[in-house]
């Protein structure tokens, strides 16, 4: 009989969490839904692999929860009418990990591009998806599957999700400035012309309507950018969020976005 008693009370204390949720994410989206939503959000993907030692799992099974969480995250920026956002999934470093992390985070990424391909949602919204970073350095399978999402969503401009993989910040603008670097050595361009605009151009993310995240989001607690956009995010606002990323819930995204909204920016004057 108690046990039966302890299971109704429980289940009565959750439905009263669901609830007392469900009405602060209202009272949040209400503050934020008529002012300036940001047009751009970079995320840094962080504790996956804390999340999964917390719950006493492997740590692949935090990475997929991880990239499972990924799903929401679409849903909610496009609800709020954000028209892109950069996530920082896989970075250059993380190739030091171990072989096992690595081949089976490749794997996760492989089941998820090739998901994100026939995606219903992904094609209604009229998502453009593109991988930026260093493909070169991804297994074939995962650069076979990102030029095939790519392709499948190559003339839709409604929203747009750029997923970071062997992706660093110093490397890309390395690989801006060798392009640069090619095109004055053939004759194309003069090195007088080379400006900001140019270098802009040559980014990863030169495809985007606004390259420059309005605003940056890192979870897991940690207060750095690790390299994440670094000429793009030169003056985006940042967040730090103290929840694993597996953990993050559209409330944390509504109030990093009212933190934004709060913030009054000056640009030196």
């Amino acid at each position: 009989m108690n046990i039966w008693k302890n299971l109704t009370l429980l289940a009565r204390h959750i439905r009263l969490n669901l609830v007392v949720y469900k009405v602060y994410e209202r009272y949040l989206w209400n503050q934020i839904k008529d002012k300036r939503i940001p047009e751009h959000i970079g995320f840094i993907l962080d504790g996956n692999r804390r999340w999964a030692s917390l719950q006493d799992v492997p740590r692949l099974l935090g990475h997929r929860a991880g990239v499972d969480k990924v799903d929401a995250l679409v849903d909610w920026c496009i609800e709020a009418g954000i028209k892109s956002i950069t996530l920082y999934a896989f970075s250059t470093e993380n190739f030091t990990r171990s072989p096992e992390e690595v081949a089976g985070l490749m794997s996760i990424f492989d089941e998820k591009l090739k998901a994100i391909a026939t995606d219903e949602r992904i094609h209604r919204n009229r998502v453009h998806v593109r991988v930026i970073g260093r493909l070169n350095l991804l297994p074939e399978s995962t650069q076979r599957l990102a030029h095939a999402a790519e392709a499948l969503t190559r003339d839709y401009d409604r929203h747009f999700l750029n997923i970071a993989l062997a992706y660093g910040g110093r490397a890309e603008i390395v690989d801006a400035a060798k392009q640069i670097a090619l095109k004055a050595k053939e004759g194309k361009i003069g090195v007088e012309s080379i400006d900001e605009k140019m270098i802009s151009e040559h980014m990863y993310t030169a495809h985007l309507p606004k390259q420059e995240p309005d605003l940056i989001i890192r979870t897991s607690g940690e207060e750095r950018t690790s390299g994440f956009l670094l000429w793009q995010g030169a003056y985006s606002e940042l967040s730090f969020s103290d929840v694993f990323w597996p953990e993050f819930r559209r409330i944390d995204l509504w109030r990093a976005i009212r933190t934004y909204q709060r913030r009054k920016r000056r640009y030196g004057t």
